[in-house]
């Protein structure tokens, strides 16, 4: 095995991305599974294997001598999503059971249910009440009896919705402003005064990076982050008001109805209506645990995150700007 050698499923998506980048920086090895690894333009330092996380033996064989393994792949636009994650999810711990390797994944807040509410620890109970939470419910729990069994170890890193400059599919991105575009509104999905917890990708990849190379972590790890904390919906507003230079840009709410009659054609739709019950009451995870182990938690100002996250998605400048620095 190679101590700082690591596979990353899901490095074309937000969270795998930002991890790689992370891993590489502090001089890790890195490789990635693709389907298409010829139509991939990532960091040229990354090992691009061809092969699918639902298939076990690619995997495997993408794993072979790893001692950490990224899981944060999911299925393109949610699609078949209640099928697919338990089988992918299950193919990663069978490849690091055999490579003794640790498992890093990323964690939501979907397990927990309003009993979890508002202020959040890692020990609170998870009496998820949506689908989706379930399936996630049933990970922590198969990874937690892999961790149990003694071939493996995970961690496990919970944050609030993810947003930054390679974060594509998020509320940020798919919510708030449009990717590609220069905004005319935001489209917020809160309620007006009720609390929301974002997490910048490049900090949780610090975050993630940093614990997964203490030597002091039990086989089953879960840690908490509190990002960005919005008390009443109005700082991340202001601060994508604040980047784009206009004070007074239109903030509109969140579309419900029409997303709701959508839902049973549009996958994406469904998985967002969902979890729109996490915009009608303020939910935050509580970092004390993180913090006695690593001191202060890594946060970016929000104002450069937000200006860094515009940019990368092309809703920085008009259309006929000129981009260059």
């Amino acid at each position: 095995m190679t101590t700082k050698s690591a596979l990353v499923l899901g490095a074309t998506g937000g969270a795998g991305g930002a991890v790689a980048e992370r891993l590489l920086k502090a001089g890790w090895s890195v490789r990635a599974l693709h389907r298409r690894p010829e139509g991939v333009r990532g960091d040229a330092r990354i090992a691009w294997i061809r092969g699918d996380a639902m298939s076990a033996a690619d995997v495997a064989a993408a794993a072979e001598g790893v001692s950490l393994i990224v899981h944060a792949v999911n299925p393109p636009g949610y699609r078949n999503w209640n099928t697919l994650v338990l089988p992918m999810l299950d193919n990663t711990i069978a490849a690091a059971e055999r490579n003794g390797a640790r498992i890093l994944l990323p964690g939501t807040v979907y397990n927990y249910g309003p009993d979890a509410f508002p202020d959040i620890a890692e020990d609170a109970p998870q009496n998820a009440r949506t689908r989706k939470g379930r399936i996630r419910f049933e990970m922590e729990r198969r990874l937690k009896a892999a961790a149990d069994r003694g071939r493996a170890k995970v961690l496990i890193v919970r944050a609030g919705d993810f947003f930054g400059p390679e974060a594509a599919n998020n509320w940020f991105s798919q919510g708030l402003v449009k990717a590609g575009e220069r905004p005319t509104a935001i489209t917020y999905p809160g309620q007006p005064g009720v609390g929301h917890q974002w997490a910048y990708l490049p900090d949780v990849a610090e975050v993630m990076v940093r614990l997964v190379e203490r030597n002091d972590l039990e086989a089953f790890a879960r840690f908490h982050m509190e990002g960005q904390w919005d008390a009443d919906g109005t700082r991340m507003t202001g601060a994508i008001r604040r980047v784009l230079g206009e004070p007074k840009l239109p903030i509109k709410p969140m579309p419900w109805l029409v997303m709701r009659l959508a839902a049973p054609f549009v996958p994406l739709m469904r998985e967002l209506m969902e979890m729109a019950y996490l915009w009608k009451r303020p939910v935050r995870l509580t970092n004390a645990r993180l913090e006695a182990l690593i001191g202060p938690e890594p946060r970016t100002p929000l104002d450069e995150a937000v200006r860094a996250t515009l940019a990368g998605i092309g809703s920085l400048y008009p259309a006929h700007a000129d981009r260059r620095p």
